[in-house]
């Protein structure tokens, strides 16, 4: 699942530089320096990336950094911008402040812009060193290239997914009620919970947040929207998947809800936390949510407000022929680049793979054997006092460095041993995986990315109306259909058809 985080104005810079004894043991390549001469100093290395809002700030000296540096022969500097703040990294690139390894938003204009310009180092040459990201793209992400050619490691979370339905599973206790499993039992729990209101503050049934509808995309899916990101016509055509049968059907599903007043009358004004703090005050019995890590975060979260209050998961109810779907894969996640400023572009291509390596993996999710942890046999005993002095996060979690931009804790399955709902929390993944629906096209094209942004806004614009009932269902998606195109669409749908039709040749 995505990350949310606080976009601020500053921009937190670490500098990380290579204690003594490393720099004496490590063997990095040599350097030329103005006298013709061979230095042993370490390659200095800028990495501008994002951060999380599940890690610390790294500090100056940081053990886990030295530990690259010594093993990498290298001395790196953070420049970190708060998670989401891609505008800051644009200016940072812009005005010639170029890192040696950057990490931007997939796909973007500024990704587009900046493999054009040639600020962008292709890696294919590296990737002989680099077995853990040749595999990855190579076996999976092979239609990330542009023109053949590698610009970058495109973090996309496509084989896992931790996207459910939570719930008030202490209220469905009280009432008697089993988790619905179809369509029909969802708008019948949804009444029951609302008539009742278990917490007596005044609940409705279902929440969900902005940006857009799409924490109700499992009714479209559970009417047969057969794909995550367009659909097809009786002809084999590409259309937008508000002209597919499904999208009337799950349209007027959404809209009965709302007309007896079962859904957050201000879903589209919510952010996370304000989705959440809902569920917790006892206001909403069902929201759309990120499980695995994050079960026991909202349970417990839930018992502060009330201590009674149970967190139950579900699979997406099942449509009237039995389908259903809850999330489709992602086409969007983040991108880590060697840059033309880079000094030494091959230490820089060894240090992503190192991030994405088992050796890297384990040294930024433990830390240093002896030091953050003892291992006997299988049991891991960390040592939270030395941990904290190097901003792991706290129970056993990872280091700064371990979240993000290349990888995520869901995409190994990755949890401490002392995580406590560690068993629930694997079964949300694996139920949740279940429920991902696949794409039509790989690939997001260019039209889409530049155009993305109008049109989603427009059908945003217009599924609201339908909803609200100030405009027809069926007029609402005519006239949708016809300003999409209009503003946009027409151009989409050309490139979108022709990478459809090239992925089936």
């Amino acid at each position: 699942m995505k990350h949310i985080g606080k976009t601020t104005s500053v921009i937190v810079t670490v500098s990380m530089l290579l204690p003594m004894l490393a720099a004496c043991s490590s063997k990095p390549d040599a350097t030329p320096e103005s006298s013709g001469k061979k230095s042993d100093a370490p390659t200095k290395i800028v990495f501008m990336t994002t951060g999380d809002v599940a890690a610390s700030s790294i500090k100056p000296d940081d053990r886990i950094v030295a530990e690259i540096n010594k093993r990498l022969g290298i001395d790196l500097t953070f420049k970190v911008v708060p998670e989401g703040a891609y505008d800051k990294i644009n200016v940072a690139m812009a005005t010639g402040d170029i890192p040696d390894i950057v990490t931007i938003n997939y796909p973007s204009n500024s990704l587009s812009q900046w493999i054009k310009e040639g600020l962008l180092v292709p890696i294919n040459d590296y990737l002989k060193d680099m077995p853990t990201v040749k595999e990855r793209l190579e076996s999976k992400l092979s239609w990330t290239a542009v023109d053949g050619k590698y610009y970058g490691y495109p973090f996309l979370e496509l084989e896992k997914s931790n996207y459910l339905l939570g719930y008030r599973a202490d209220w469905l206790e009280s009432l008697g009620l089993q988790p619905p499993k179809t369509l029909d039992e969802f708008r019948n729990t949804l009444k029951e919970t609302v008539a009742k209101d278990p917490d007596k503050k005044g609940a409705y049934g279902f929440t969900t947040r902005k940006p857009g509808p799409a924490g109700l995309d499992f009714i479209f899916y559970a009417y047969g929207m057969p794909y995550g990101d367009w659909a097809l016509d009786d002809k084999q055509n590409v259309i937008p998947k508000f002209e597919h049968p499904a999208f009337k059907k799950g349209m007027t599903y959404i809209k009965q809800l709302w007309d007896e007043k079962l859904l957050d009358p201000e879903f589209m004004l919510n952010d996370l936390q304000m989705k959440e703090q809902k569920f917790y005050q006892g206001k909403a019995g069902f929201m759309d949510a990120s499980m695995f890590r994050h079960v026991n975060r909202i349970e417990t979260s839930l018992q502060k407000v009330n201590p009674k209050g149970k967190l139950g998961y579900m699979a997406p109810p099942a449509g009237p022929e039995g389908k259903a779907g809850m999330v489709g894969a992602p086409k969007t996640g983040l991108f880590t680049a060697v840059t033309k400023g880079a000094k030494n572009p091959e230490k820089a291509a060894k240090f992503i793979e190192f991030m994405l390596s088992k050796e890297g993996r384990q040294l930024l999710e433990l830390g240093i054997e002896n030091v953050h942890y003892t291992k006997q046999g299988d049991k891991i005993t960390y040592n939270e006092a030395e941990r904290a002095k190097d901003s792991f996060a706290p129970s056993g979690w990872s280091h700064p460095l371990a979240w993000g931009s290349v990888m995520w804790p869901l995409t190994q399955n990755y949890l401490p041993q002392t995580e406590p709902q560690a068993d629930r929390a694997k079964e949300s993944v694996t139920i949740a995986t279940k429920y991902m629906v696949p794409n039509l096209v790989n690939v997001t094209t260019a039209a889409e990315t530049e155009f993305g942004g109008v049109v989603n806004e427009l059908q945003n614009q217009y599924f609201m109306n339908m909803l609200t009932g100030k405009i027809d269902i069926d007029a609402g998606i005519a006239e949708l259909s016809k300003k999409w195109r209009d503003q946009g669409g027409n151009k989409i749908l050309q490139e979108v058809t022709a990478a459809y039709k090239a992925a089936k040749k």
